[in-house]
C-alpha cells in the first residue's frame, strides 16, 4: 500500500510539473504572443506532454521490465495524448463559450485529467507487467 501511495504522490508531482509548465506556456502564447485558443493550447500541451512523458516513464511508473518496450509505451502515450488534447480543447472551448476563462478552465479540466490519466498510465501506457518483446526471426539465404 505504501508503494502505491508513493507512486500516486510522484504522479501528482509530475502532473503538477506538466500542468504548470503547460499553463505558463499557454499564458505566454495566449496573452504574450496573442495566438488563438487552438494554437496556444496545442503548443503548450506539446511542451507539457514532453515533460510529462519523461517524468511518468522514468520516475513515476519506472519499471525494469519496460526496457525494450519504449516504442510500445511511446505509441500508447501519443494515442492517449491525442485523445486528451481533443477532450481538453472541447472542455476549454465549452467553458469559454459560457463565459469561463480558459485560465480557469485549465484548472477545471485538470481535475478530470488527474484521475483519467492516472488510470490510463498505470494500467495501459506504463503497465507493471509487459508482454515479452516479439523477436523477429530472419531467414538467412544461402
Amino acid at each position: 500500500m505504501r508503494k502505491k501511495i508513493i507512486q500516486f504522490a510522484e504522479y501528482m508531482i509530475a502532473g503538477g510539473a506538466y500542468f504548470w509548465i503547460g499553463y505558463v506556456a499557454f499564458f505566454a502564447f495566449d496573452k504574450g504572443l496573442h495566438w488563438n485558443l487552438f494554437a496556444s493550447t496545442m503548443v503548450s500541451n506539446l511542451i507539457g506532454w514532453t515533460v510529462n512523458f519523461v517524468l511518468q516513464r522514468y520516475w513515476v511508473f519506472k519499471n525494469p521490465d519496460a526496457k525494450g518496450h519504449m516504442g510500445e509505451s511511446t505509441s500508447k502515450y501519443i494515442f492517449i495524448t491525442v485523445i486528451n488534447f481533443g477532450l481538453n480543447y472541447i472542455i476549454l472551448w465549452a467553458l469559454k463559450s459560457v463565459g469561463i476563462s480558459p485560465y480557469i478552465g485549465q484548472f477545471i479540466s485538470s481535475g478530470f485529467f488527474t484521475v483519467w490519466n492516472y488510470l490510463w498510465y498505470k494500467f495501459w501506457v506504463f503497465p507493471e507487467r509487459y508482454t515479452k518483446p516479439k523477436v523477429i526471426k530472419r531467414r538467412v539465404r544461402r
